[in-house]
């Protein structure tokens, strides 16, 4: 296989992509989320805890990170890997979608990836959604091992990576001769349970090169901005559609913010920035899920308005469980 071959894209039905789904994450460390809690076992219990809490509130999917490092820095404290946290939650959850937003393409070949992935689909009892980005924390690249490419180069192998995997879930073996992978026979077994394959969620929002595999490979896309700047990127995505001849609206766009929730104004105002990068107040209000119940589904409904239908949050009030229980109850029934 040389080219891209003719696979349909897992979503296909425009009512489906109209539909307001909402996930959140699940505490991981990776934002310093469990540095308060004494051990690592009692880490893994409280980010478990909370991951079956989150399906039994309602939410229609559950999401990780793909990092190795803290962030802002590196900070010896316990960050849980992307895929064996996949397939440990997948056990002890039954109905809650499973995805990752991004992996990070760099770090594991794509053959690997397309057995890893078939595999969390099937034990979930196919109910995954893979996440797929070009990768951008170079400490983390640096300290595992892994080449930092031009940001062109990244995408190119992302490019190459997703048609690799679609492939290989879809075909008995696949061959692939490309500018940065080579496989030859390779066989992927057990197939995935989903068909015509699991959903395929490219995040990421450079306009020239990322939005373009967006338009070409991914059934989800994510990408951040305030309205303006989220606006402009989709229609960004509606040229490139137009250019490969796909309807645009057969793509779900979604947005993963900071959320961060409380009953009243008083309570926002003492506990200020939440902001793990340490931006200022109003701008990390402005540019994320802040606010009141009320705040926050004028938030959202201005994100309707503008085409998004995927709303996957990070919490910043981790490991407290009082923003991801407001949202459910107060937040999400307003969209359903």
């Amino acid at each position: 296989m040389t080219t891209d071959p003719v696979v349909p894209h897992a979503v296909v039905d425009t009512r489906d992509v109209e539909k307001v789904l909402f996930g959140m994450f699940m505490p991981q460390g990776w934002k310093m989320e469990l540095s308060s809690i004494d051990g690592a076992a009692a880490k893994w219990q409280t980010a478990v805890d909370i991951a079956v809490l989150i399906e039994d509130l309602g939410y229609d999917s559950l999401w990780v990170y793909d990092h190795f490092h803290n962030v802002p820095k590196p900070a010896n404290e316990a960050v849980f890997e992307c895929w064996t946290t996949m397939a440990a939650i997948s056990q002890r959850t039954s109905r809650i979608r499973l995805g990752q937003m991004v992996g990070c393409n760099s770090y594991r070949e794509p053959s690997v990836l397309a057995k890893i992935t078939s595999t969390v689909d099937v034990i979930s009892g196919g109910r995954l959604d893979w996440g797929i980005g070009a990768g951008w924390y170079e400490n983390e690249y640096k300290g595992y091992g892994f080449e930092f490419r031009r940001p062109k180069d990244r995408i190119g192998m992302l490019a190459e990576t997703v048609q690799i995997v679609r492939s290989m879930w879809t075909e008995p073996e696949t061959s692939f001769a490309g500018k940065y992978y080579t496989l030859e026979r390779a066989q992927c077994d057990p197939k995935p349970l989903q068909s015509p394959h699991p959903p395929i969620w490219i995040g990421g929002g450079g306009e020239q090169l990322t939005l373009r595999a967006v338009a070409r490979y991914a059934d989800c896309s994510n990408f951040g901005g305030k309205p303006d700047e989220w606006a402009r990127k989709r229609e960004i995505l509606k040229g490139h559609c137009a250019a490969v001849g796909r309807d645009e609206s057969t793509i779900r766009k979604t947005w993963s913010p900071e959320v961060f929730v409380r009953s009243t104004q008083a309570e926002l105002d003492a506990a200020g920035s939440r902001s793990f990068w340490g931006e200022p107040l109003e701008s990390w209000r402005e540019g994320n899920l802040v606010g009141t119940p009320e705040q926050v589904c004028e938030k959202i409904q201005r994100y309707v308005d503008l085409g998004c239908t995927g709303f996957t949050p990070w919490c910043s009030d981790y490991p407290s469980t009082e923003t991801v229980e407001l949202f459910a109850k107060e937040v999400m029934p307003n969209f359903r």
